[in-house]
């Protein structure tokens, strides 16, 4: 149950024990808030008072659960949660998040910045991340995932180059955008016909130099340090069916100082990309006519 929870609502375990406990102690509340009012009123205890009392704990829940919310730290959940309820009930429909899969093959240190910048949208949220996709088993970002009760689809090469591509997965979980984060595999014609305009893949390094087959992690920082260069960078753009040719969409750059290393550049790349990524994913996808 708890699992289905987390799937459900997208929230870490420690999150789901505050909701929880937001919910227990807002209707603990609600109730008690309910007699103390009904005590003050001339009502003899019956069919009358019961009626009033249940009336009384509808309206007073939201505001006690809210209330609640703001001493546990949850209220951008529950305003986006009581809106959700509300428009059921006004006929309104809230907006539906797109869904997201990111793909990632390493450590998932920017899927997990993807995963937490839509978690703190609050009622705001326009998009969740709802399946983690891996060509490495043992890859950090699988257990990263499972702790924010994400589901992972592991994925072989044979089938995901000659076979059907995984599409079937993809749909099953409604999947509207493809975000590559660290993803080592080139993206197959099939899956690029099927999100047209809809992967966007972050390279560390300023394309469209230091672009193409091999050129990922430290084999980029490495090139770009030889070739004397003075700034590098991240670019984000769309994926087609060659390596870092796509539509570019954004670019920051960095100063590569004296005696750089790859791995002191690594850190300035991916802090880049920490504080880049999600922000651009959510200016595309949120783009008049793009749906």
């Amino acid at each position: 149950m708890f699992r289905n929870l987390r799937k459900r609502w997208q929230v870490s375990p420690f999150q789901l024990f505050l909701v929880l406990l937001t919910f227990t102690l807002g209707g603990s509340l609600c109730g008690w808030l309910g007699r103390q009012i009904l005590e003050m009123l001339p009502i003899p205890a019956g069919i009358l008072w019961m009626v009033l009392y249940i009336v009384l704990v509808t309206l007073l829940w939201p505001i006690c659960v809210l209330i609640i919310s703001v001493l546990t730290g949850q209220y951008a959940f529950f305003t986006k949660y009581i809106r959700r309820i509300l428009g059921r009930f006004t006929g309104k429909k809230a907006a539906i998040p797109a869904k997201l899969a990111i793909f990632a093959s390493g450590t998932g240190s920017n899927a997990r910045e993807i995963i937490e910048f839509f978690n703190n949208q609050g009622n705001r949220r326009i998009a969740t991340v709802n399946l983690v996709v891996t060509n490495n088993p043992d890859a950090g970002v699988v257990n990263m995932a499972k702790n924010e009760g994400i589901p992972v689809l592991h994925i072989a090469k044979e089938r995901f180059f000659s076979g059907d591509n995984y599409l079937s997965e993809l749909k099953q979980n409604e999947i509207k955008y493809v975000i590559l984060a660290g993803f080592l595999w080139k993206v197959p014609p099939a899956i690029i016909a099927a999100f047209p305009n809809r992967i966007l893949n972050i390279h560390p390094a300023l394309l469209p130099k230091f672009g193409g087959r091999g050129m990922y992690g430290h084999n980029v920082h490495e090139a770009v340090i030889a070739a004397g260069e003075k700034y590098s960078g991240i670019s984000i753009h769309e994926v087609n069916e060659h390596y870092d040719e796509g539509n570019p969409i954004f670019q920051a750059q960095c100063e590569i100082d004296p005696g750089e290393t790859p791995q002191s550049l690594a850190k300035k790349i991916q802090q880049l990309e920490h504080t880049h990524y999600p922000r651009v994913i959510k200016e595309y996808i949120t783009k008049p006519n793009r749906g």
